[in-house]
């Protein structure tokens, strides 16, 4: 029995370095990847074993709140319209069950902090010229493009920079790639952070990503989480007044500089509250939101249901003329307006518990990554709905798992954390 236990614990330890690996490219190998880990971790059989006492583990409280999150959803399938959307997000989501026991038993001692980091980091760097050379290959060789129905026409742009920006996206989506691209950092900050070289060598290839794909999330992101990195930094007496202060310079300075851009210049705040002739020329996600916030009435309790969003808003869409954005059947582009139209706002508190507790339950080296990690997520989710794609998930779950190392002694009492 002990040696089926260590051949298999070190089969799903591969696993999950392998998902670590593979967290940047395409979301297909990512979804076999963490399939296989999780199927790795039932058949080890750690759930035989008895789970961490939660003074020793409160990091367990994370997963519990996303499983009843989950639970929520599930619950819904008694007043949701679609019962087959339903499904269909429930088995996108089945993540967030399944990952619950990994955080109430734990994981084996094979489970290194900086070997994970570095499969995430090495995947980073290579999923960059992996992707320059193949957008760059279709780019001179337009009879390759056949059959893969890229974003825009080939030659839709004459500059190469605009056409890798604009096709990317069939491959990974910039938002999703340069999520990745920016935990990596978090990781290879932490583990080198004594070896100016090797950053100086690997942060560089990782950031490129924000140029190359035209993210202007990311570069909010960024900043975001750079301020909450410096925060970190601080003695604990001086943390509230400069996180305090850094939200002020944002507000006044980084408001300023946003009013500048020719989209927030479209923007109407009497127009877009009143729904008053909202057309096409604003920026979509502000129509979008406006239109799935126009009437709170028919969500707010409970929620229409798991997986009804995008049907609700197509039938809004139809109604108020915008046929282009029925046609693509545009879903709410914001991961929490998406969770109060889905699950009302019993649905929404659970979620946002459920993330404030990362960083709230996190210790030592673990806590500075969980505030990274959620700043991460919270930012990109106020643009896009970030589990939207498996991509976003599978992000979640090794981030998560990867701070669940980071926070707790192994229950063979290997010490899982960062040696200097």
């Amino acid at each position: 029995m002990n040696r089926y236990r260590e051949i298999i614990g070190k089969a799903n330890y591969g696993l999950f370095l392998t998902a670590a690996f593979l967290l940047p490219f395409p979301q297909l190998p990512i979804r076999y990847a963490c399939v296989a880990w999780v199927v790795g971790w039932l058949l080890e059989g750690r759930w035989l074993s008895r789970p961490v006492p939660v003074k020793q583990n409160k990091m367990a409280i994370p997963f519990i709140l996303f499983g009843l999150w989950y639970l929520w959803q599930a619950v819904s399938y008694f007043w949701c319209a679609d019962k087959a959307a339903w499904g269909w997000i429930m088995e996108r989501y089945l993540t967030f069950a399944l990952i619950v026991p990994i955080g109430l038993w734990g994981v084996n001692e094979y489970y290194n902090i900086r070997q994970i980091s570095k499969a995430l980091i090495i995947g980073c760097i290579v999923a960059v010229p992996a992707y320059l050379i193949w957008m760059a290959a279709l780019f001179h060789h337009p009879e390759w493009e056949s059959g893969l129905h890229l974003a825009e026409p080939l030659h839709a742009h004459d500059d190469w920079w605009t056409y890798f920006s604009d096709n990317v996206s069939f491959f990974k989506h910039r938002l999703f790639l340069c999520s990745v691209e920016l935990f990596g950092v978090v990781m290879a900050v932490q583990i080198w952070h004594r070896k100016k070289w090797l950053l100086l060598l690997t942060l560089p290839i990782m950031l490129s990503a924000i140029p190359l794909t035209a993210s202007r999330q990311s570069v909010l992101t960024i900043c975001a989480m750079m301020a909450v990195g410096v925060i970190c930094m601080l003695p604990k007496a001086y943390r509230w007044w400069a996180g305090v202060g850094i939200v002020l310079v944002a507000i006044f300075v980084g408001g300023g500089i946003l009013t500048l851009h020719p989209r927030m210049q479209q923007f109407d705040i009497e127009e877009i509250t009143e729904m008053r002739e909202l057309s096409g020329e604003h920026e979509a996600r502000l129509n979008i939101w406006v239109i799935a916030l126009e009437n709170p009435k028919d969500y707010l309790s409970h929620g229409l249901g798991a997986g009804q969003s995008t049907n609700y808003l197509v039938g809004k869409y139809k109604r108020l003329g915008f046929n282009y954005y029925a046609s693509k059947r545009y879903h709410a582009h914001n991961q929490y307006i998406e969770e109060l139209l889905e699950l009302g706002i019993p649905g929404l508190l659970l979620f946002l518990l459920a993330w404030a507790s990362i960083p709230l339950c996190a210790k030592g080296s673990g806590r500075c990554t969980a505030w990274l990690l959620c700043t991460l997520f919270a930012f990109n989710m106020f643009t896009d709905v970030m589990f939207g794609k498996f991509c976003g998930i599978a992000l979640w779950a090794v981030g998560i798992v990867l701070i669940l190392v980071q926070c707790t002694n192994n229950i063979s009492g290997h010490q899982a954390r960062i040696p200097d």
